[in-house]
């Protein structure tokens, strides 16, 4: 197939896991890509292995002041979008008693004011008609221990999507999300736990997974592409949960 012919998308947090998988579904239907993220080398070598022409610039998710200069570069570049997925955020978890209030103001400028600036700052260069897929959890649904922060993130994100919709829709532009469950992707190697804690941590997960197994980035990128594309386009403001069942069963 190739829906994204002449399209031109934008994946915040493309190098790695979710995002690099969309990026690179994103190129296989035509698409020019552009992605963003911290990592100057991660960038590069993502960018190669996307092709199609992909770009990449360096940006930091919580920054509002990196937010505005990558509107800024996309328009230096004549560069303007069909669709944004935003993709970019931070997954930490804590105990309540423990939290503090940096930690609290980490996730929440990482996870919901860069998203919200981000796209405050990229209004101009969506064209007319584009499409906004916002990365979720169902962690936002359900009440997992040690996640109450970012859940309280992820659920503002859903809620961000609904609101954006009903102002947007005037130009045609449509916002949703997707909400993965429990993904294998790198983000579970940045918990800090050694391997036999990780694999315990991932049994247990696992065990709540009706479909007795992970999902992988390319089945959320699928989603994406379909959130992305014309043929989702009676789908507005609204969530799709990809959970294996975890939340639904």
């Amino acid at each position: 197939m190739n829906r994204f012919n002449h399209k031109t998308i934008l994946v915040t947090g493309g190098s790695s896991g979710i995002g690099r998988a969309a990026a690179r579904a994103f190129a296989a239907e035509g698409a020019r890509v552009v992605i963003t993220g911290r990592d100057a080398a991660a960038l590069e070598q993502a960018v190669a292995g996307i092709g199609n022409g992909a770009i990449a610039f360096r940006n930091d998710a919580g920054d509002i002041g990196s937010a505005k200069k990558l509107a800024a570069d996309l328009n230096a570049r004549d560069i303007r979008l069909d669709a944004v997925f935003v993709n970019a955020g931070s997954a930490k978890f804590s105990a309540f008693a423990d939290t503090s209030e940096a930690f609290w103001d980490e996730l929440f400028n990482t996870n919901v004011k860069g998203a919200y600036f981000q796209l405050q700052a990229l209004l101009p260069q969506l064209n007319d008609g584009a499409s906004i897929v916002i990365n979720g959890s169902i962690n936002a649904r359900i009440g997992m221990p040690n996640t109450s922060v970012y859940a309280a993130s992820k659920a503002a994100l859903i809620s961000l999507a609904k609101t954006l919709s009903a102002e947007l829709l005037p130009r045609g532009i449509r916002v949703n999300v997707v909400s993965p469950g429990p993904v294998a992707t790198p983000l579970y190697d940045k918990l800090g736990l050694d391997k036999a804690a990780l694999d315990a941590t991932a049994a247990q997960i696992q065990s709540q997974i009706p479909l007795g197994r992970f999902g992988t980035s390319d089945e959320i990128a699928a989603t994406v592409l379909h959130l992305s594309s014309p043929e989702s386009g009676f789908i507005v403001g609204t969530e799709i949960v990809a959970d294996g069942g975890m939340s639904q069963l």
